[in-house]
């Protein structure tokens, strides 16, 4: 089975092109392959197993796996890395790009200097959608206690639930994010658990933030989370116009007019293409193509 590394701000993946066939097995098969491939000792290594299948509606349908089995509707920086690969290996998306998701049909424009700009659709603040329990029109100010100590979150979709709380300048690096985030991913309010963003607020078009991924544990940048977040402050009036966004792995551009599609660009790039089999009942993944870019 080939596979191509790719990353997105340091987001990685482990992308498998089934374009031309293989895409029939269940869902099973693709979350027990996801649990081995992503294993970053005994495995590939990575945040995602990406699945390139044939779409009837687009020019072609994304799957993202988490490294614990399960499923991602969306997955920003995963869909940059798949658009690029789409368009480099096939030849697809010129101008545009169209993916089918999970969360619906995305628009993909890949630019020449390996950036990739994705109109990520409107972001979903309805609480039943979302999904968060919660009385009220929004969840924008929902009290979450965990050990004792109680903070508010955010909460809005991106075709994955999202949960966003601001941290005061000087505390993101600091802050436990190991011990509170799956605490927040699990918590009752989130029917289907959720993604946790701390945000700190360097300027009105520049936020910082650190992630826990639903599935997956921390993670280097989360396109949809980054998305979530300026959705969410730039309802809370703290930011406005396009927004970087700093994360440890890189940096994002994200734009919303507060009524329309999210529109986020950043960057992708290939690591290294292989081989994966079984030798008896042990899995094994050899490196075929070193890339640079």
């Amino acid at each position: 089975m080939q596979f191509e590394k790719m990353h997105g701000a340091g987001n990685d993946f482990v992308l498998l092109d089934l374009l031309q066939g293989g895409a029939d097995r269940d869902d099973a098969y693709w979350s027990h392959l996801a649990i081995q491939m992503c294993d970053r000792h005994f495995g590939i290594g990575s945040d995602g197993l990406l699945l390139v299948m044939p779409s009837q509606v687009a020019d072609a349908r994304m799957r993202m796996f988490n490294p614990d089995g399960s499923e991602s509707m969306s997955c920003g920086n995963g869909i940059r890395c798949l658009g690029r690969y789409v368009h480099d290996r096939h030849g697809l998306g010129d101008p545009d790009l169209r993916v089918e998701t999970g969360a619906g049909l995305t628009t993909i424009s890949v630019h020449d200097d390996g950036t990739v700009t994705v109109d990520m659709g409107k972001p979903i603040f309805h609480p039943a959608d979302v999904p968060v329990v919660v009385a009220g029109a929004d969840a924008l100010d929902l009290p979450i206690t965990v050990d004792g100590t109680s903070f508010t979150v955010a909460c809005a979709s991106m075709g994955n639930p999202h949960a966003i709380t601001f941290v005061e300048p000087g505390v993101i690096d600091s802050y436990p994010l190991e011990r509170v985030g799956p605490r927040v991913e699990h918590d009752p309010h989130f029917p289907a658990r959720t993604n946790f963003e701390v945000c700190e607020v360097l300027s009105p078009n520049h936020l910082r933030i650190r992630v826990w991924e639903r599935g997956a544990g921390i993670t280097l940048a989360c396109g949809t989370g980054a998305c979530a977040t300026v959705a969410v402050a730039t309802r809370l009036g703290k930011v406005q116009g396009p927004v970087k966004v700093d994360l440890p792995g890189g940096q994002l551009t994200i734009e919303w007019d507060g009524q329309g599609s999210i529109f986020m660009t950043g960057p992708t790039a290939y690591v290294f293409a292989g081989h994966w089999s079984r030798a008896g009942a042990a899995p094994t993944a050899t490196l075929e193509v070193a890339r640079v870019g």
